[in-house]
């Protein structure tokens, strides 16, 4: 193609119409076509061609979406939070552990919270059975996470 021609000719759109109908990501077809991905994404955008179902997921090799593993949300979170708050407030020596570990120790079955300061002699982690989907376990996770800043969030 010489420097002077444009980069979008009817061929080339109605070819990427074509693709982009078929199910092809733009990968795909900035592939077939012999552009750059962001020149598919700005051309399709220019035309207003979305999926029809705002599934903006490329499709797998057999036309069949694939299938992602939901993350955890602000609303999971939230909800797991509450359940940590329902609990009754927790004193301090409830939080405190005779789990307590080093960083070498420390792994996701247990409490990651800071025990003193980096670098002291008694520096350790807590070292508790965290709450599920947390890295603190149920009294450092209240500390961790004020009530209040949540409560201000869920009321917006």
């Amino acid at each position: 193609m010489l420097a002077n021609e444009p980069t979008w000719t009817d061929e080339r759109v109605e070819r990427l119409k074509n693709r982009f109908e078929a199910g092809l990501s733009c990968r795909q077809i900035a592939a077939d076509i012999g552009v750059s991905r962001n020149a598919v994404i700005g051309k399709l955008h220019r035309l207003n061609l979305s999926r029809e179902n705002g599934d903006t997921r490329p499709l797998a090799r057999n036309g069949a979406a694939k299938r992602h593993r939901p993350k955890a949300g602000p609303r999971l979170q939230y909800r797991m939070l509450q359940a940590v708050y329902a609990e009754p407030q927790p004193d301090a020596e409830s939080i405190a552990s005779a789990h307590c570990c080093s960083l070498l120790e420390l792994s996701n079955e247990r409490c990651r919270w800071p025990i003193s300061h980096p670098g002291a002699e008694d520096f350790c982690f807590c070292g508790n059975t965290p709450v599920e989907g947390q890295p603190y376990c149920a009294g450092h996770t209240r500390l961790a996470y004020r009530a209040g800043s949540r409560q201000r969030v869920a009321q917006r």
